[in-house]
């Protein structure tokens, strides 16, 4: 799943090619991508792209008319899927890799991009709205732990009193946003606390060391991920975790065996020594 350093690059990447340039013509191939009827992507066609934001793990492409008249383009991912880049777009509607095509936009320079999804769901949506807080996913946000709003003092006060298991709260996008099962795994083993703790039973000490690995984590992450093009921050990212997806390798911090457990249906990671106690936890 795409989360927020890897997304915040692709965001710097499709800013640095699109800004100025007006778009050329705007499909949606895949009909239940889009969940706006009003404006349609045709009226996205000569309209010049002013940016590209990060909006937790979603993209925010914004376009003007030249006469004050916003619209925005809200992508969200899902857990699939990404943007393929085009020096030269194709002026068909074929894919031009193994994802599924699901929207394509192409520039008035000849340069595009695609909304792919390689998952079995097909999760990818876009919205198309005057303003970006008009999506339901965007409203809804919580705080962003790389946004400059984020601080302990504000962290602690999203964890009191939550009856709620720690990985399940720093996923969740309305609490916290930007981070998903493999950033919450990275954070969690920095912190040296179990995925499976209420946030309510941590210590001051424990929310203060979990808020200062949230923050490290996803900004030394970012900070890596910087000029990396989009076709390889997936890779990227996945060479630099040190927990997820490392079950039966040595934990690199103290040597134990990293193992695995099910958490809301997906494979999530952790280190008994670092974060258990030298307890194993169940696997289900």
């Amino acid at each position: 799943m795409p989360e927020s350093p890897e997304v915040q690059e692709l965001a710097s990447f499709l800013t640095g090619r699109t800004t100025g340039r007006a778009i050329r013509s705007a499909d949606v191939i895949l009909a239940k991508a889009l969940k706006t009827q009003h404006p349609s992507p045709s009226e996205l066609i000569g309209r010049r792209i002013t940016g590209v934001t990060r909006l937790g793990k979603m993209i925010d492409i914004a376009t003007t008319d030249g006469g004050g008249g916003s619209l925005h383009v809200v992508v969200h991912f899902g857990h699939d899927g990404w943007v393929l880049w085009h020096d030269e777009a194709p002026d068909d509607l074929r894919r031009a890799g193994d994802a599924t095509l699901m929207a394509r936009i192409r520039l008035d320079d000849g340069s595009g991009f695609d909304l792919t999804d390689a998952g079995q769901w097909k999760a990818v949506t876009v919205h198309i709205v005057p303003d970006a807080a008009d999506v339901h996913a965007v409203a809804k946000l919580g705080l962003d732990p790389m946004g400059p709003d984020f601080d302990s003092a504000r962290f602690a006060r999203i964890l009191a009193g939550r009856r709620k298991q720690i990985k399940a709260l720093l996923q969740d996008q309305s609490a916290l946003a930007g981070i998903g099962n493999a950033y919450s795994d990275e954070i969690l083993h920095a912190a040296r606390i179990s995925p499976l703790t209420h946030a309510a039973g941590l210590s001051e000490a424990e929310v203060e060391r979990l808020a200062q690995q949230t923050r490290a984590i996803l900004t030394d992450a970012a900070a890596a991920r910087r000029g990396i093009a989009p076709s390889e921050l997936r890779a990227a990212k996945h060479a630099a975790l040190q927990v997820h997806r490392k079950t039966g390798a040595v934990c690199p911090v103290c040597g134990d065996t990293i193992r695995e457990l099910s958490f809301s249906g997906a494979a999530a990671q952790y280190c008994p020594t670092c974060q258990t106690g030298g307890v194993p936890l169940p696997r289900s």
